[in-house]
């Protein structure tokens, strides 16, 4: 006869957004139990693909304390360079710069290899939390005061709240009966590490092309990661490229903004999408990172948009658990959905607008644009707002964007 296991919060999806989450309720909650479900064994990540951890989600890392062994991988993002391009054009003009920090000694960015973020993470929740990894599970209810799991070894495991962090293809979200909304860009996201010749000195490049945009972010050493945006169709010319070749196309690209290129790890492709779940949460489930958003990386903001959802979610659920409420119920849910659904369509909107205005070629759009980059370069409080609005920094947020205790 099948076994029944009872827990306080069951996850299902052990990246980086899941992992947080049942840190940071492991963590908040003395005596919560948190069971981490995903179909795969966990384990560090083998490519050398990294993320931008913005300062306000930085602070999250800090308040769980993991970030001094993240830090010590990282490459701070200490500035920025815009630039604009048409199809043919030799040149690259500089249109908008942001240098400095949101804070003192405070860079607006981090870039952070997702091997060592997911290392420090696993370390952290060892012997906290339950691990049921693989499995997989064929049903998702909810009835009364507690969701039930089905695995497919007949296995029930039963919580009063289920948490999805398990991707934009999300198979409980579907089970809940949540749709989703938005569209296909059309395009396809490619990316890979590089090395290169000359110092990157901490500055991200982007830019914009007619495909779409073309980031590098940097790297310890002379590195930086790649991601740029190229139309679906163009996409697996890239893809079935050689490295030499492919090498020679990414400096073209940068303008040999620093030096010779040799590739670190294959070119990877992504189709992009813009994909925002109707509800973040249903009757004893609640929708973190992908599961309930996805947008373009032209912003760079997907996994953190994903750590302040586990904000969010980790200090409504903590809050009421301190108080003897049910952390499953619908009013505990709203609370975390009316926290999370403004900041989630206003980068949503924000993502898909620059998409929509920078990936032409169109000469009187253009022009217009560069002139728009142009005046917010010359309006010092403008690009300062921009950027702590990037960062995540400010306003009246969960309190591990502000690096506090729950």
């Amino acid at each position: 006869m099948a076994g029944r296991d009872e827990f306080d919060v069951i996850i299902v999806g052990g990246g980086h957004v899941g992992l947080t989450l049942a840190l940071a309720l492991s963590q908040s909650a003395r005596g919560i139990r948190v069971a981490l479900l995903d179909r795969r064994p966990l384990s560090v990540p083998r490519d050398a693909r990294a993320s931008a951890i913005a300062a306000g989600v930085r602070r999250v890392f800090e308040a769980l304390g993991v970030w001094g062994v993240m830090e010590k991988a990282s490459q701070p993002i200490t500035a920025m360079r815009i630039t604009d391009s048409g199809t043919g054009d030799i040149s690259r003009p500089m249109f908008l710069a942001f240098d400095g920090d949101v804070a003192p000694g405070e860079p607006f960015a981090h870039m952070v290899p997702n091997s060592v973020s997911a290392q420090a993470l696993l370390d952290a929740v060892s012997g906290k939390i339950e691990v049921i990894a693989p499995a997989s599970f064929t049903g998702f209810v909810a009835e009364g005061r507690s969701g039930r799991l089905t695995l497919d070894d007949g296995r029930v495991l039963s919580a009063p709240l289920v948490v999805a962090a398990d991707g934009g293809q999300s198979a409980l979200r579907g089970m809940a009966g949540i749709g989703v909304t938005g569209h296909d860009y059309r395009q396809t996201g490619l990316v890979t590490t590089i090395a290169h010749e000359l110092p990157h000195d901490g500055v991200a490049y982007e830019h914009f092309r007619p495909a779409g945009p073309f980031a590098s972010l940097p790297l310890p050493g002379n590195r930086s990661s790649l991601v740029w945006t190229e139309r679906s169709e163009d996409a697996p010319r890239f893809l079935a490229m050689d490295n030499d070749t492919l090498a020679a196309e990414i400096e073209a690209v940068m303008g040999s903004t620093l030096g010779a290129v040799t590739l670190e790890e294959k070119l990877q492709g992504f189709p992009l999408k813009l994909q925002i779940a109707r509800d973040f949460v249903a009757p004893r489930l609640a929708l973190v990172g992908d599961a309930a958003h996805v947008v373009h990386p032209i912003a760079g903001q997907g996994l953190n948009l994903g750590l302040k959802d586990v904000a969010a979610l980790a200090e409504v659920v903590v809050e009421a658990i301190r108080l003897g409420l049910d952390h499953g119920s619908d009013d505990v849910l709203e609370r975390y959905q009316a926290w999370r659904r403004l900041d989630t369509a206003s980068m949503a909107a924000m993502t898909d607008t620059l998409n929509a205005l920078f990936s032409n070629d169109v000469a009187p759009v253009r022009a217009i644009r560069d002139f728009g980059l142009g005046l917010v370069d010359r309006a010092g409080p403008v690009k300062a707002a921009l950027i702590r609005t990037a960062s995540g920094i400010g306003g009246n947020g969960p309190k591990l964007l502000s690096g506090l205790p729950i």
